[in-house]
């Protein structure tokens, strides 16, 4: 099947079989020439097929099989798992599900000549006609195909891993003699599944098996979306060699990488998030589910220097006059996708003084009481996990490193040099343990198209963030958020980004107040407000974008779908106007801001930190959140609530769901400013809105229109809310902009003296605007003088500033107007 890219749609075509092979490690070895603007070097891949991982996943089900019964019931998909291979099991991006790579049969061109450099083809994907070699064996090869875009592909061979010294280790010969295809494939095979605990010793080997000789030249053509790979007479995917190289180079033009000047003048390169991610940077596999680890040597001059995704904080090496090399490496498997690397002349930004004005304490804070940390083994493939590692889980304060142009040094250390630790220390406090042993925080050129990016132990930031404390502030913990969501746990299907951005924004709020060590209340007013901005920007996008780019999951039932060979496409991925669009941010955080509130603030963040142990270093889909969560909602709070309905509500159809509680907060505080509304229209808006339903912000809210308007039928909501809920809420607000006619308190308590008590000032004037009573505070409103009334001490409250009038005790208090 001719399957051709629509360029009215703009889809990414992904077309990397994943189903049949998965690049478990890159080794890159890289050069970096400013001048030409060219990227040059070799990449070698290890490889597993198909039978190997399916063989190797069902050893590691059964061994694992009695320890993730937890996990099982706690909605793991795969406890103990690796990437499957499956499409239908373990699969990452939408498409359609007869999408089909390659025809079966043709002849491949490459025969009569050998090896291709690029021969780009506009068609977009297209049928290849590289996949066969019939003219020598009547039956076809197998044909590893790889995302590649704007590459020069110079040479693809087989590397001969058994010519390492000492790799006999890792096999059953103790004597490599009559060294086969079969043989280096088992070397491979036992080199990609080593134990997490020889990480050290599994790097050590592929970096030697790397620099290893070749032992045959491989058949290559590309298009303009893949490179496609053969050996003559390797039928399939165990057939085909499993550790190959790639010489190539990158072209100016490719849209991975931008070269540019920084702020001081000096040229630098980096990668810019572009929508076709990495595969102008280097072949790979660039769906989800080819989940690999990676080590990087890149070479450049001695001025520049490199910056990249990695656990460890590279050190450089000279290597001849005027050269430096800089090497990464990563062992936690991440997509391709979230590989980053920066070249240029920046500066470490170390930090001044301490100064007792800091936001807040650069130490650690203290340990989140209610922190799910020994919830259970983790749920992904193996690897040197943090989770798992006690020093790890208490570290609330990760080593972290600043880069910018010398230029910006002043200005990085008065506001992000003095932000980074507390927010790095607050979201230990919201998430629990840091999925990242590292961070660089790197200020990017000006023409970086976004305020941030977050990538693995690297966060890109815009020189914009540095003009407020408040932007920077936000900006940084919106990213740090990523580690956790984006990057520790993925999406499966890339057109669910609201499982990253919509987390990511919802949780800034949440781990900025921390930071600031904001009180409740303060950091509720600050939540309230940043929500009301964000429900405005909302509505201007949803009424100035189209339909369809409004939806968080346009795949409906066959997100997660993929074709026979794994590859796929990501709808409207190129799009150009989708990378200035805030649906999935916006939209998401409303989502998760409702279902907050449905569960309770308190609750819903245990619950996060749960899940997070749950999934980390596993890619999701929409369900696996949903499901978990509304487990952890009381069946009475659920109120028909269910993941069929939040997808039909939320996920599936385009706008917002009429009526949110951030809605009708915003409906009752414009009726609020109302002089008169009659019985009929507050019955009207009970009936129709059942808002003694709804949450405490709305009925917050509700209460105030009661009394305000002597709505006498609803005053037992009032005497509930104030029983239930009044005390996070700290003070209910009685009027706005006009007298209100309250006199009266009523205890509840059947303690002698209790009853109705007058509210009265010094002679008895009106305009009382505030009133609140809970068994922890009682705070008795505003008189005409402006004295802000507040707790007497011990258990009384002085109700006036010039006549103390009734003393009233501390039981459970309601409010009543004159004449009721």
């Amino acid at each position: 099947m001719d399957t051709k890219l629509d360029p009215s749609r703009d889809d990414l075509p992904l077309m990397a079989n994943t189903s049949h092979m998965l690049v478990r490690h890159y080794t890159l070895d890289l050069d970096v020439d400013v001048e030409s603007h060219v990227i040059e070097g070799t990449t070698v891949l290890f490889l597993e097929d198909e039978n190997s991982l399916k063989k190797r996943t069902r050893s590691t089900q059964e061994t694992c099989q009695l320890e993730a019964e937890e996990a099982c019931r706690l909605r793991t998909p795969e406890p103990c798992r690796v990437p499957m291979t499956s499409a239908r099991s373990f699969s990452c991006k939408v498409g359609c599900s007869d999408f089909a790579t390659f025809g079966k049969g043709e002849k491949d061109p490459s025969a009569k000549d050998g090896n291709h450099d690029n021969q780009e083809q506009a068609s977009g994907i297209s049928s290849s006609k590289y996949c066969c070699d019939t003219e020598h064996h009547g039956r076809e090869d197998f044909l590893l195909v790889l995302d590649c875009c704007d590459l020069s592909v110079l040479k693809v061979e087989e590397v001969d891993v058994a010519a390492v010294p000492g790799i006999e280790k890792l096999t059953r010969s103790p004597k490599l003699t009559g060294v086969c295809e079969e043989l280096r494939n088992e070397i491979v095979g036992e080199l990609v599944t080593l134990p997490a605990h020889h990480w050290r010793e599994q790097l050590d080997y592929y970096a030697l098996c790397s620099r290893a000789p070749g032992c045959g030249e491989l058949f290559f053509d590309t298009d303009a979306w893949s490179l496609r790979i053969r050996k003559t007479g390797a039928q399939t995917a165990m057939d085909f060699p499993h550790a190959i190289r790639i010489w190539y180079k990158t072209k100016p033009e490719g849209q991975s990488v931008t070269w540019t000047s920084d702020q001081s003048g000096r040229p630098c390169v980096y990668t810019m998030g572009s929508p076709i991610n990495n595969r102008a940077l280097f072949p790979c596999q660039e769906p989800p589910v080819a989940m690999s680890t990676w080590q990087a040597t890149v070479r450049a001059a001695a001025s520049f220097v490199v910056l990249m995704s990695g656990e460890n904080s590279a050190k450089p090496t000279p290597l001849r006059e005027g050269c430096l090399s800089w090497h990464y490496y990563v062992t936690m498997p991440m997509p391709a996708s979230t590989f980053t690397v920066a070249v240029g002349c920046w500066t470490e930004i170390k930090p001044e003084t301490c100064s007792s004005n800091d936001l807040a304490t650069a130490g650690p804070l203290p340990p989140s009481a209610t922190d799910s940390r020994s919830v259970g083994i983790c749920g992904h493939m193996e690897y040197p996990c943090r989770f798992q590692n006690t020093s790890a889980t208490t570290q609330e304060l990760i080593p972290h490193r600043v880069f910018a142009p010398v230029c910006l040094r002043g200005v990085c250390q008065e506001t992000l040099v003095r932000l980074l630790p507390p927010c790095l220390s607050a979201a230990h406090s919201v998430l629990g343990t840091h999925p990242f042993s590292r961070l660089d925080i790197l200020i990017v050129p000006a023409n970086f198209p976004s305020l941030g990016m977050a990538s693995p132990h690297i966060i890109f930031l815009s020189q914009s963030t540095l003009t407020g404390w408040s932007l920077c502030g936000t900006r940084l913990c919106h990213e740090i958020a990523h580690s956790w969501f984006g990057l520790a746990i993925g999406a499966r299907d890339w057109t669910e980004e609201w499982l990253s951005e919509g987390f990511a924004t919802h949780l800034e709020d949440i781990i900025w107040a921390e930071a600031q060590q904001l009180s409740s209340h303060e950091a509720q007013e600050q939540q309230e407000l940043r929500a009301c901005l964000r429900w405005h920007r909302l509505q201007d996008e949803l009424q100035n974008s189209p339909e369809e780019m409004q939806v968080l999951r346009p795949s409906k039932e066959k997100t997660g779908h993929v074709s026979d060979s794994g590859a796929s496409v990501v709808r409207h991925g190129l799009n150009p106007d989708k990378m200035f669009m805030q649906v999935h941010y916006l939209k998401g955080y409303f989502l998760l801001r409702f279902l907050a509130r449905r569960l309770g603030d308190e609750a819903y963040f245990s619950f996060l930190r749960k899940f997070v142990y749950t999934f980390h270093g596993q890619l999701i889909l929409s369900q696996n959140f949903l499901q978990m969560l509304l487990e952890n909602i009381p069946e009475e709070n659920r109120l028909e609530l269910s993941v069929e309905n939040i997808f039909q509500d939320w996920l599936e159809s385009s706008g917002i769901p009429k009526l949110l509680p951030d809605q009708l907060v915003l409906l009752l505080e414009h009726l609020l400013e109302e002089k008169t509304l009659r019985p009929r229209t507050l019955q009207s808006l009970q009936r129709t809105y059942c808002l003694h339903e709804q949450d405490a912000e709305v009925r917050h809210r509700w209460c105030e229109l009661i009394i305000k308007h002597k709505f006498t039928e609803a005053y037992e909501q009032v005497e509930r809310f104030l029983q239930e809920d009044q005390w996070p809420f700290r003070q209910l607000v009685l009027c706005r902009g006009s007298s209100c006619d309250v006199t009266w308190l009523w205890t509840t308590s059947t303690s002698p003296g209790h009853g109705r008590v007058p509210l009265r000032g010094a002679d008895g004037e009106r305009g009382c605007q505030a009133a609140a009573a809970c068994p922890q505070m009682l705070r008795a409103g505003q008189g005409a003088d402006g004295q802000v009334l507040s707790p007497g001490g011990g258990r009384n409250a002085v109700l006036n500033r010039k006549d103390p009038g009734e003393i009233v005790s501390r039981p459970l208090l309601i409010l009543d107007a004159r004449g009721a």
